[in-house]
């Protein structure tokens, strides 16, 4: 059974015709209002979200499908002490594909090892996040047109940011493409991404602790807010939660076709100023993940009916 826990389990081929279908389904949405008919998505969310869940109900709707889960822990019997094997193999009854969020990592690919319907990852700790990861790939793709030959900024909270390290791993297969990492001490990339990625790759990486002076290198902007719930002390998060805001007065200072890209949600680390300036795509970002989520239930359905039919 093909599953998705890490946004390298597709390879370029196939993220290639990931973001095609995508791309076709922006194009005629009415052509795959049924292509799921009678197919169920199993949304297991053991931590908060608004965006990633809705997106994938909403994906699974579009295609004519249904959609059971549940949208916290407490909502679940892992109140009880059930494990993660064990709802796995009972949801594996109940629906055709599953959508996991968890906040300890490697929780969805401990799940794919019980699971005989497909799992997706939709955010496990601070590990990866690659229905997000897709999303990001195809608003660069629509908006800037290629991946090859770009300078990506990634600003604030790069430590426990999954988004990020995703994003990293994805975007380093690509050719000339070169990091730029902002980020207080405190928040910088984990050693582990810097060698197992960027090192590994020959992938040129700069760390910056000031986006005003890193700004006008980027031809992509991806903020991130820094994440109260990964957090153990609180005074440490109020100390660094306004490190970095991104205001129209840096945005002056930046390309004329600089994206802005953001998962959300955000608190105060892009100002509501930003919001008209054309190159702020964030909320446009938001909407490409329902088209991406379509795309990538599609292929998976697809390909474990290919399966069962061998």
């Amino acid at each position: 059974m093909r599953h998705i826990i890490s946004p390298t389990d597709l390879n370029l081929s196939e993220l290639n015709e990931l973001l095609s279908l995508a791309e076709d389904i922006i194009r005629d949405p009415e052509k795959y209002s049924d292509a799921c008919r009678k197919k169920k998505l199993a949304t297991l969310f053991y931590e908060p979200s608004t965006r990633t869940r809705l997106s994938f109900e909403s994906a699974m709707l579009n295609l004519g499908g249904s959609i059971l889960g549940f949208s916290s822990a407490d909502s679940s019997s892992s109140t009880k002490g059930e494990s993660v094997a064990d709802t796995i193999r009972v949801i594996s009854s109940y629906a055709d594909i599953c959508a996991m969020r968890h906040p300890k990592e490697g929780a969805p690919y401990v799940a794919s090892l019980h699971s005989s319907i497909p799992v997706i990852n939709a955010g496990d700790g601070g590990h990866n996040h690659p229905t997000q990861t897709f999303t990001d790939l195809l608003t660069i793709k629509n908006l800037k047109g290629r991946f090859d030959n770009l300078t990506v900024g990634f600003c604030g909270d790069l430590k426990f940011g999954r988004t990020v390290h995703s994003l990293i791993g994805a975007l380093s297969r690509y050719t000339n493409i070169k990091f730029i990492l902002i980020s207080p001490e405190e928040l910088k990339v984990p050693d582990y991404i810097k060698e197992e990625v960027l090192l590994q790759n020959n992938i040129p990486f700069e760390e910056e602790r000031c986006l005003v002076s890193a700004i006008p290198k980027l031809d992509i902007l991806y903020m991130t807010r820094v994440q109260k719930e990964r957090f153990f002390n609180e005074a440490d998060y109020i100390r660094l939660k306004d490190t970095y805001i991104l205001n129209s007065k840096k945005m002056a200072l930046a390309k004329e076709d600089m994206l802005v890209l953001h998962p959300l949600p955000r608190v105060n680390e892009i100002a509501v100023e930003v919001d008209d300036d054309p190159r702020a795509v964030y909320f446009k970002q938001a909407e490409y993940g329902v088209y991406v989520r379509m795309a990538l239930i599609l292929l998976l359905l697809r390909e474990a009916e290919g399966r069962k039919t061998c």
